[in-house]
């Protein structure tokens, strides 16, 4: 928050004394990366907290409202940019100053490795509201890239080009809209509880099987819930098997997914009878 302040103060300031709207519309997202920021910082101590009377499956579900919501700020930055750099490109021009392309040099260098970190953070998590933020920072970055060509081009081009730095600021809107809609489609099917990838599910029926006295798995069904997941699986095991039996059985093939992979909160297992068919 304290280098997304920084950037966005520097920003601001070259652009208003350097005429050049695209770094103003740079200086706005980058605004908008320290409240996604502190959104973040508080959906993730919201998701920490433990399961209680009111929330007996945890609050795992803050984060896709988390990661919503910051995509959702980067399609409205996208459409107030967009807005304001038509409006410029139909005014008067005034070419943007040299200076300008020195400043967006070092915002650009400091953006990626923000999103280099971050996005470490966030693999190394397995938490979808980090990795937005991450690419957040990314789309800053690509703006930045996308102001230094616009005012390259205004700069070399001169009388008569003036507007191609406003055009810059067009296509970093576009820019920042496909990435608020990227983040926003995972948020989406975590909240509406989608299957994971063909990884997890096979993953976990791979080890589920691999408990001796386990004949078959029936029915897998897993659902995402913030940076893990809840597992429902049928077990067909010996039909002449007693009652207790299949309950300690149960237990271990629980025991077995929750140690072989520590993102699954928990696994609720039926046992059923083998009846041989395939």
């Amino acid at each position: 928050m304290a280098v997304n302040g920084a950037l966005a103060a520097v920003k601001l300031t070259a652009g208003i004394f350097g005429n050049s709207y695209a770094l103003i519309a740079d200086a706005v997202e980058s605004s908008l990366d320290i409240f996604s920021s502190i959104i973040l910082w508080r959906g993730l101590r919201i998701t920490a907290q433990p399961p209680d009377h009111h929330f007996p499956y945890g609050y795992g579900k803050a984060e896709a409202l988390t990661t919503a919501v910051i995509a959702l700020m980067l399609v409205g930055a996208a459409i107030g940019i967009a807005v304001a750099a038509v409006q410029e490109i139909r005014a008067p021009q005034h070419a943007p100053a040299a200076f300008t392309l020195v400043v967006l040099v070092g915002v650009v260098f400091a953006k990626e490795l923000l999103f280099r970190n971050v996005l470490s953070v966030g693999t190394e998590t397995g938490s979808g509201a980090v990795k937005a933020d991450a690419w957040h920072h990314r789309s800053d970055a690509i703006t930045s890239a996308a102001a230094f060509v616009g005012i390259a081009v205004a700069l070399w081009g001169g009388a008569g080009w003036e507007s191609a730095d406003d055009w810059a600021a067009l296509v970093a809107a576009g820019i920042i809209a496909f990435n608020g809609y990227h983040l926003l489609q995972p948020a989406i099917n975590d909240l509406m509880e989608r299957r994971p990838d063909d990884g997890v599910i096979s993953r976990i029926e791979s080890v589920a099987q691999s408990v001796p006295g386990v004949m078959a798995i029936e029915k897998l069904r897993v659902r995402t819930f913030g940076t893990g997941f809840f597992v429902d699986l049928h077990v067909e095991a010996d039909p002449e098997m007693t009652l207790r039996d299949a309950h300690d059985l149960s237990h271990r093939v629980k025991s077995a997914i929750r140690d072989a992979m520590p993102a699954v909160f928990d696994a609720s297992v039926h046992m059923e009878p083998f009846d041989g068919a395939p």
